[in-house]
Parts: C-alpha cells; structure tokens; sequence
C-alpha cells in the first residue's frame, strides 16, 4: 500500500515554520510547559484505530473491552505509571496484556494480601469511589463489594465465556461493605490477570447490568470520564467525570484527574485517512504507525514525536490440524521452510521487524528464548529451504502441491499486502491459496464458532507468557485458530499454572514454546515494528500504550495539551 503524499507547499511553508517554533521555545517556556493545564480536548487514534467497539458489555467477553471502555469502567488492579520509563523507571507500559509483579498498582483496590489454606486473596476497596449519576439508569452511589461481586459472577456465568477461564476460582464474596474475598480451588500464576486487569475486569454496577449493560446510552463506571456519545464507524466521545477519585502528583504536588475535558477515540478504517489526520493535527495521538509510513510523516510534519516498539501481536498463518493435509506434521514444516522469512525482514519489512518474535514476545524477560539458543528443529524453520520443502511435501504424498483457502481479515492492510507475497512464496513449492478478505466481525465469527477455513492469516496478541500459549496452543480453546489439541501439551499447561516459582514456570514455558515452535501448527512469520506519533503538545506522555488489557484509559486520563504550544504552531 503506497504511503500518502503530501502537498510540496504544504511541506515547505508549514514544516519549516513548525520546525522553527520548535526549536525557538526557550527552556524556560518548556520548563513552564510541564506544569499541567486543565481544559481541552485529545484527538486519539488507538491501536486499532480501524476498528469498532465490538461490544460495551465485558459479559460479551470481547478482547477490546478495555480498549474502547477503559476511561470509564475501572478495574481492581492497573499498572503504576509511576515505574514508567519516563518517570525514571524500567517498564515501557507498550504490552497488550503484561503487567510485570513489580509494577502493579491497586486502582479500585486500596491494598490486599493473600492468605493460605486455601489460597484466598483479600481485596479492602478504596473508600469513597463514586459511581456518577445516570438519567435514566442510576443516582450517583459509592462503589461497594457488591459491585465486585456481581461484575465477577456475570463473567461467570456468561455463555460467552472462554473455556476453563475461571476453573480455579470456588467463590467470590464481599466480606463487609469494602472487602472482597476470592477463595481458589488452587494457586493460579494468573489470579489477578484473570479478573483484576485482565481484558474482561471492568467493574459494572447491577443498575446498568439491569438496564442493559449492552447499549452504549447506558453505560456508567467509576473512571475519570464518561460516555457522552457512540458514532459507529466515527468515534467515541469521552466527558470528564467531575466526581472522580484518583489524583495524580507531578513535580511533587497533586493535582485531580482527568486534566482535559474531553477525550475522542477517533475510528478511521482508512490508512492513508488516519495518517493525513495525524499530519494534519485532527489527531493529537496516534498509537499505531506501521514503518512504511514514518519517514514521510517525519519529513511533513518534523515536530511529531516518536516511539518504536516490536508489535505486541505476532503474524501468522494459522493451518488446521483438524483437516488433511495439515495433519501431518511435515507439511506444516515444509510450508515454514517454503517462505523465505529473512527476505521479508529485509525486503518487506525494510528491517523493522524481528524474525522470531511470536509466540513469545522479546520483552518477556526470562520467558523469551532467542532463536539461536533453541533446537536445530525450531531454527531450521526459519531457514528458507524450497528444496526440503518439496522434499518433505513429496514424503507427505503431496509431490505436486495442493491448495487451500485463506481468510484474511481486509481491516488489517499490513496483512492484505504481506499475504499475497507469502502465496508467491508457496507457490514455488506447488502450493496455492485461494485469498478470501473477509469485514472484521465476520472474520473473528469464523474463529471464534470454529468455521473458519483451513488457513487463516492473523495477527495474534501475545497477551502475557503464559496466556500467549494457552489461548493459542491449548485444546478447545477460543483463540486457536489452528485447532491444536494435544492432551499431553494441556496438562503441561496446567503444571505451568500451578507453579509458585516464577524461574520454574519460565523453565516450563520455554520447553513448551520450543515444542510448539517445531510442531509449527502456524507458518510462523517476523513480527514487525511499530510506532506511536504524537503531537509535543501533548504532555505527559511518551509512547505509553497499556496498563491492563488492552487498557490505555488511565495513560490517557493523565494527559494534558500545552494550548499555547498548539496554538503557536497554528493548530
């Protein structure tokens, strides 16, 4: 897909103008900048800019909950900014659903502690956190135990829910008026990912579960902003919550959240649109810029601000196991080797990708293992090699080839372009695909009722290391594509989770990756870089992306505009 140009005068007079403001400001008026200024409104595009609300409702359990609600419904537990890289800590705050133990902070929990025999975990809630007044749904009250309860049971008991999800849980029950205790069947590496900031942890009052927690017009959490109006395909628009608890404390005094008025989450399914937005400054933020796209916005808007990441969903093309030929185990290697992967780190990606990234994200320290470091088996995969390839499908009975159908979903143009160049690859070796591009719902339907046909090309959230197998690998779960079922693999699975030991778990999670990576139920591909664009009117910010699932509500709540900056810019 060709980047968007832009207009030579535009780029001349305005570019250097800007250029010339910037590098005029004095470090006085920068110093006098950081001061945070109330008021205004942030254009956002998120992540998935192109997409939609799937649902306001998290009993929908739909991945992009926290996403889209994550300024309104609060959640127990959230990740502390104060340990941001920017705040001189270590945590870039970029991973889809990965809060390491040290940088967890309570957000409607005021502390908690676990206790033994049988593992409980004892939530005391903050006092004094306010639900705002709904018209029409509910007054305005405190939150309560009861709330935490009912948000928990609702996920539970949902028919939409993912299988085994909450298995270790016995019961949840609010001890007083502030206290919640979740009691386990047994010790679970991911109780408070599970429900605490996980993708589906949003605390919903029973007043807008009983209106109908679905409809957007009645929604109502506890979070900086509420929902003031829902355009489908347009935007969503956020007002700031006047009665919101949390404050936060910059240069060494307080100041109460939100800071700005309004916060717009923008929706443009158009790649050359949202980037001219971006130039254009009709979006301050825009959270996911794929390569292709930098150097041009670079060179017509030089004052845009910068963040490089490696993508936090690996690329792939899921074959299932469930259908002939890709039973057998050496088709699915000769289709890895067909695909010549260092050619397209170099050649597609123009180096902005890493070849082995997926399904063990880089930045799992301790969990990731480095492509050299693993079996000749994992590595050979990697290596392209079209003569084994046709090797390996000829011992198979497949010496011509075969074809076979591939959805895609056409919201995705990094995939819509990547695909048919992993064809041509196949091709080589005889093997055809038939592409079919498919709208967002329709092709997460597919997968999710488990229709979809025999490959299907995605891009995955790695979620956290142990997550980023179950969903993927585990027998009969949501998120696997491929159908890979293997009950000697599922048990590992479980031993993984019981385990306290957090070097033993990276252990067992190593041997597992190891051993998916060589049975290649995907043709595994690079996983590219990302980056983030901002405005430098918007403050207090530096590329941070999550705190939860899929959760950039309380980065965004945290967010000023330097109106004077903007203005002198002549936005």
């Amino acid at each position: 897909m060709n980047t968007p140009k832009t207009h030579p005068s535009f780029r001349s007079l305005r570019t250097v103008a800007l250029a010339g403001l910037i590098g005029a400001a004095s470090l006085g008026a920068i110093a006098q900048a950081e001061k945070p200024q109330p008021g205004g409104t942030l254009n956002i595009g998120n992540v998935y800019v192109t997409l939609s609300p799937l649902s306001w409702d998290p009993a929908d359990w739909a991945w992009k909950f926290g996403q889209d609600t994550g300024l309104m419904y609060e959640q127990l537990f959230a990740g502390d900014l104060s340990k941001s890289i920017r705040r001189g800590g270590k945590h870039a705050f970029v991973a889809d659903s990965w809060l390491p133990s040290d940088a967890i902070r309570g957000e409607l929990a005021e502390s908690w502690k676990t206790l033994e025999n049988p593992f409980r975990v004892e939530v005391k809630l903050r006092k004094g956190v306010m639900f705002p007044e709904k018209p029409g749904v509910m007054k305005s009250r405190e939150l309560v135990a009861d709330d935490v309860v009912g948000s928990y049971y609702r996920l539970d008991k949902s028919p939409k829910k993912i299988p085994t999800f909450f298995d270790h849980v016995d019961k949840v029950e609010a001890v007083d008026k502030h206290t919640v205790l979740f009691t386990f069947k047994n010790y679970h590496a991911e109780w408070d990912y599970r429900f605490g900031w996980g993708y589906y942890s949003g605390i919903v009052p029973k007043e807008v579960a009983d209106a109908g927690a679905g409809n957007w017009k009645n929604a109502n959490g506890t979070g900086p902003f509420m929902l003031a109006d829902y355009v489908q395909g347009n935007a969503l628009t956020y007002a700031k919550n006047n009665v919101y608890w949390d404050k936060e404390t910059i240069g060494g005094q307080s100041y109460k959240l939100p800071f700005v008025d309004k916060i717009v989450y923008r929706t443009i399914k158009d790649e050359s649109a949202y980037m001219t937005a971006l130039r254009t400054a009709k979006l301050d933020v825009l959270e996911g810029v794929r390569w292709s796209a930098v150097d041009e916005i670079k060179k017509s808007a030089p004052a845009v601000k910068w963040k490089r990441w490696v993508n936090t969903g690996g690329t792939f093309l899921a074959m299932r196991v469930d259908t002939k030929p890709f039973d057998d185990i050496r088709v699915r290697r000769a289709l890895n080797m067909a695909v010549n992967k260092q050619e397209i780190v170099s050649s597609y990606y123009g180096g902005n990708a890493v070849l082995f990234g997926y399904p063990m994200h880089p930045d799992y320290v301790g969990y990731y293992e480095p492509l050299d470091k693993m079996p000749v088996a994992a590595q050979e995969l990697f290596v392209y090699n079209p003569e084994k390839a046709k090797a390996l499908l000829a011992e198979a009975g497949f010496p011509k080839g075969f074809s076979f159908k591939v959805q895609v979903c056409s919201c995705a143009p990094d995939h819509m372009d990547l695909l048919p160049l992993v064809a041509a690859y196949l091709e080589k070796v005889g093997v055809k695909l038939e592409i079919q591009p498919m709208e967002y719902g329709a092709f997460l339907s597919a997968m999710t009722t488990k229709t979809h046909a025999a490959g299907y090309f995605m891009q995955n959230g790695h979620t956290n290391p142990t997550t980023s197998i179950r969903k993927s690998f585990v027998s009969k779960q949501t998120w696997n594509p491929s159908m890979y079922s293997d009950p000697e693999f599922d048990k590992r699975m479980a031993a993984a989770y019981l385990e306290r030991d957090e070097s033993k778990r990276q252990l067992l999670i190593k041997l597992m990756t190891r051993d998916i990576v060589e049975k290649a139920p995907y043709i595994w591909l690079p996983t590219a870089h990302v980056y983030s664009a901002w405005w430098p009117w918007v403050k207090n910010y530096d590329g941070e992306l999550r705190v939860g699932s899929e959760r950039p509500g309380p980065i965004h709540a945290r967010m000023w505009i330097d109106e004077p900056m903007k203005k002198k810019m002549g936005f």
